[in-house]
């Protein structure tokens, strides 16, 4: 099964929205790919619960719970150094090494620029959702 972490951005546009990161997401709930997180990652999107969509913290905290509901969390060191335009962006990167993910999925610039680090590809959520097309298609 595909492995791939979801930044911050795509998981706060699954919670808000039903484009193509709530697609993504809609993928690891119905196990049909193995989404990957740490804990840095749910606490900044807990975080911009709260702030950008006025949750209060227990309706942040139920949100992150469903996420973990469906993830396998991994554990990192918080030493990756590669992202150098926003070393926030560090920790998703960090996150698919440690849990050996194929793909990171994100809406942001300074990820997506960074194209692929040790093999792991960054791309869009319209472009994971059109690969996991073409591999169940097969």
């Amino acid at each position: 099964m595909i492995k791939a972490v979801f930044d911050t951005n795509i998981l706060f546009s699954a919670t808000g929205w039903r484009g193509s990161p709530y697609q993504c997401l809609k993928l690891a709930r119905d196990k049909k790919v193995t989404l990957i997180m740490c804990r840095e990652i749910l606490t900044e999107y807990h975080e911009k619960l709260q702030t950008k969509l006025d949750m209060t913290p227990e309706q942040a905290t139920r949100t992150v719970a469903e996420i973990l509901a469906c993830s396998t969390v991994v554990e990192i060191k918080n030493d990756l150094r590669v992202v150098l335009d926003d070393p926030d962006d560090d920790m998703v990167v960090e996150c698919a090494v440690a849990g050996k993910t194929a793909y990171i999925v994100s809406g942001d610039r300074h990820l997506l620029n960074l194209k692929e680090y040790e093999g792991i590809v960054v791309i869009r959520a319209n472009e994971f959702l059109g690969l996991i097309a073409e591999n169940t298609d097969e």
